[in-house]
């Protein structure tokens, strides 16, 4: 996993994202859209939190929390706080 700084999930709202993509391969992408899918549906049954890396004009943060849904752009986690897809490195399961 790359160097991250740990941020709660209620102080991403504070934070103001690039409009770039971090991954360099389509094949990333789609790894990443699907470790999303994967990681919303754990969330919405058995409430299972993940670790979401990402990154924003502050740097590289990550932060454990469950996953509420996924749309063409964004991440949604509790409390209505989004994450914009295209800004996520990277999502690893707990074992």
């Amino acid at each position: 996993m790359m160097q991250a700084t740990f941020i709660a999930k209620e102080d991403i709202q504070k934070l103001h994202f690039k409009n770039e993509e971090v991954l360099k391969s389509a094949e990333a992408i789609k790894e990443r859209f699907h470790d999303l899918e994967n990681a919303m549906l754990l969330g919405n049954t058995d409430h299972n939190k993940v670790k979401i890396v990402f990154e924003c004009t502050d740097g590289i943060f990550l932060v454990e929390t469950t996953v509420w849904g996924v749309t063409q752009n964004s991440l949604m986690l509790k409390g209505n706080i989004l994450i914009p897809i295209h800004s996520i490195h990277q999502i690893s399961f707990f074992e």
